[in-house]
């Protein structure tokens, strides 16, 4: 979707932020240069694709030429420059100015170039032992309520030990004192 002053006006208020980008390597910047070159080489002649390659020459003054160039050549190369970036690196396409302003425009959640992230639900920040402290205090009472009676609950009594392990004194007590009853009482 095009800004509302069409791509050429969009690439020249993008350019300063590309050209300070670090993103803008000098590989992302050889593959956009062959894209235009291979693809358009009605934007880019063999001449000048191998100008804005050549390496002798720091990749932020070759990248600041070739967006001169595009901007002079009009919307359409602007438009396949653009076409590129979001190919080869759409980390830095969505970072532009004019695409996170263009974000805003059309989404009104969006403030003060703050994303709106859905909110997640915790339902319990306490970690996996407290489930598994839970869990196993809850294993230990079905155990005592269906196997409490007579000579299973001796069989139990090692098994309420090791379950109460994690468990807070209280719960442990509880567990330990029943099993013990339990071994009196038979």
């Amino acid at each position: 979707m095009p800004d509302i002053g069409g791509y050429h006006e969009q690439l020249q208020r993008d350019s300063q932020f590309l050209c300070s980008d670090q993103r803008m390597d000098t590989e992302l910047v050889d593959r956009l240069v062959l894209q235009l070159n291979r693809i358009y080489p009605q934007i880019l002649s063999d001449k000048e694709a191998h100008r804005f390659r050549n390496l002798s020459v720091p990749t932020e003054v070759r990248l600041a030429e070739l967006l001169n160039h595009l901007h002079g050549k009009g919307d359409e190369a602007c438009h396949e420059f653009y076409r590129g970036l979001h190919i080869h690196a759409e980390h830095v396409y969505s970072s532009l100015p004019s695409r996170v302003r263009q974000r805003e425009m059309t989404d009104p959640k969006l403030t003060n170039n703050v994303a709106a992230h859905p909110e997640k639900h915790v339902l319990n920040d306490r970690g996996p032992m407290f489930f598994l402290s839970c869990f196993s205090f809850a294993l230990g009472i079905a155990m005592l309520y269906y196997y409490g009676e007579g000579e299973t609950l001796r069989c139990t009594g090692p098994f309420l030990h090791c379950s109460a392990a994690r468990l807070s004194k209280g719960a442990k007590d509880v567990l330990i004192s029943y099993a013990e009853v339990g071994k009196q009482n038979n």
